[in-house]
């Protein structure tokens, strides 16, 4: 009861807890230390890719990815992403991997504080999943909106280093409504990440995981998954917003470059659709390299060469 007071007190008052504290300094180390992110890499390049490729790579068709690949980016590569599942940016990110993609090193996926970041289970999912790569925590209540601002930062420092890889959703949360080809409308977050850092920014557009993880496990291994209920995933070309970038900085462009970015994404649907009813056909063949279990990467170690 004491505990859940404190907690309580410390969220009005926009002081983290304890625990919040010590599970951000867990992830500062992680991820902005040369060691931690040495750590991390190998882990998630060996651990991490090993088992989600066994669990779900079977069902997954990239469409697209040969143009992202054979990118040669100066700066940070910033994923942008529909937001419909838990797991959609590690699917994403998983077609990176196995392309292989020499570029994509350091990873981080900001993420909204509430579970990974306050919760003894949140911090050990992020660990075991990803090494702590959910990173950094984005806080839900205003009073720590010094927090938030701090994150922003961060990803922006993040971003301007050739090698590193962010993967954001505009829409902030995740859409929860009955049809998986909407999006929710743009935060305007995203927007100020890329006119401030000018990453080279790649929407894609990610389809067919439900947020019952056990069940997408077990579905990975039916026989027909592939006729049945594919994860399709499209990557688009890099969003030219050089327009947006030659403006002054301003919380009114911000959400403007969002929405564009929003738009970009929402464009990759009817190509989604297009794959979609080809595989529920049997258009799409078994050893078609689209299926990210025919390209050639060890099953054992995701190899950036």
């Amino acid at each position: 009861m004491a505990q859940t007071e404190t907690h309580a007190a410390s969220s009005r008052d926009g002081e983290l807890t304890r625990f919040e504290k010590l599970a951000v300094e867990l992830g500062r180390v992680t991820n902005e230390t040369a060691t931690g992110k040495r750590l991390q890499e190998l882990f998630l390049r060996t651990v991490s890719y090993s088992w989600i490729r066994a669990a779900v790579a079977n069902r997954i068709f990239t469409d697209n990815i040969e143009p992202v690949i054979a990118l040669q980016p100066d700066r940070g590569v910033l994923f942008a992403s529909n937001h419909r599942s838990f797991f959609d940016q590690f699917c994403v990110m998983l077609g990176i991997w196995m392309g292989p993609t020499p570029w994509a090193r350091r990873i981080q996926f900001p993420v909204r504080a509430n579970f990974f970041y306050e919760r003894p289970l949140g911090v050990l999912v992020n660990y075991l999943v990803g090494a702590g790569a959910m990173y950094p925590p984005i806080f839900r209540q205003a009073e720590r909106s010094a927090f938030n601002k701090d994150a922003v930062e961060r990803i922006i420092k993040f971003l301007e280093k050739p090698g590193s890889v962010v993967g954001v959703h505009p829409e902030g949360t995740r859409n929860k409504g009955d049809d998986p080809y909407e999006m929710l409308p743009a935060q305007p977050g995203i927007g100020q990440i890329a006119l401030l850092a000018k990453p080279i920014v790649v929407p894609a557009f990610c389809n067919g995981l439900s947020n019952d993880f056990l069940r997408d496990v077990r579905s990975n291994f039916d026989r027909n998954i592939r006729r049945e209920r594919p994860v399709i995933c499209v990557y688009g070309e890099p969003i030219d917003y050089s327009e947006l970038m030659a403006q002054k900085p301003r919380p009114a462009l911000y959400k403007k470059t969002a929405d564009l970015f929003r738009a970009k994404i929402l464009e990759l649907r009817d190509r989604e659709k297009e794959l979609r009813a080809m595989c529920l056909d049997g258009a799409i063949p078994d050893d078609h390299p689209g299926w990210l279990t025919n390209r050639p990467v060890s099953p054992l170690y995701a190899s950036p060469d």
